[in-house]
């Protein structure tokens, strides 16, 4: 079983809506997958209610009760555990941040979230473990010079996930829904990128045990 946690210091990255979106995604390609709502907002608690349906469970969970039942959801047969964490930092954070495989920290394309970010990496590094960056709600037109010089901030930090993705109404969408955006527009370039942004991370872990291994 692999656990990814969804990490920022700062509200409005879009952090939960890519943890609905990378869990249908993951689902439809064959993991069996769990959430983990930390989040005050309960924000994919809800998303869930409006899914209506059991495929993929939503569960809240304070971060001292996180070992065991990660522990029992691998027992269980969950083969990925995707954790949405709060907007500040708090002991939920660092929990989730410590029984993660992989850290993945969302910035949008502007100073504030780039500073934010470095924090984020901070705690991750402290913590001793693997990080990467999503550069998410990008403007549609992805060369723009902001976009550009956002990629290279987070790139000089310590790895960036591929591919930047996009605002797009899709997102909004499926959220409204309770979907992924690989469900209500299965053809489209928000799901084109959320099945590459899955891809990215699968490798990204698969390093990383690889490295483990080896050391």
């Amino acid at each position: 079983m692999r656990t990814i946690s969804l990490v920022t210091q700062k509200g409005g990255s879009g952090k939960s809506t890519l943890a609905s979106c990378l869990a249908v995604a993951a689902q439809e390609a064959g993991e069996r997958v769990f959430i983990i709502d930390m989040d005050p907002l309960k924000t994919l608690v809800n998303w869930s209610k409006l899914r209506g349906e059991a495929d993929i469970p939503v569960e809240i969970l304070p971060g001292g009760k996180l070992a065991p039942v990660l522990n029992a959801l691998e027992k269980k047969g969950v083969t990925l555990v995707i954790i949405d964490t709060p907007g500040t930092s708090s002991p939920a954070t660092e929990a989730a941040m410590r029984h993660s495989d992989l850290v993945i920290i969302p910035a949008r394309p502007n100073v504030f979230d780039l500073w934010a970010s470095e924090t984020t990496r901070k705690v991750a590094r402290e913590l001793r473990r693997d990080y990467a960056f999503v550069l998410n709600q990008c403007p549609p037109a992805n060369q723009s010079a902001r976009v550009e010089q956002g990629a290279k901030a987070l790139e000089a930090m310590g790895g960036l996930l591929t591919p930047l993705i996009s605002a797009r109404v899709d997102f909004q969408e499926a959220a409204r829904n309770g979907w992924g955006v690989s469900e209500i527009n299965p053809n489209g370039d928000a799901a084109e990128d959320i099945r590459k942004l899955w891809s990215s991370i699968k490798r990204r872990m698969a390093k990383g045990k690889t490295v483990r291994k080896a050391a």
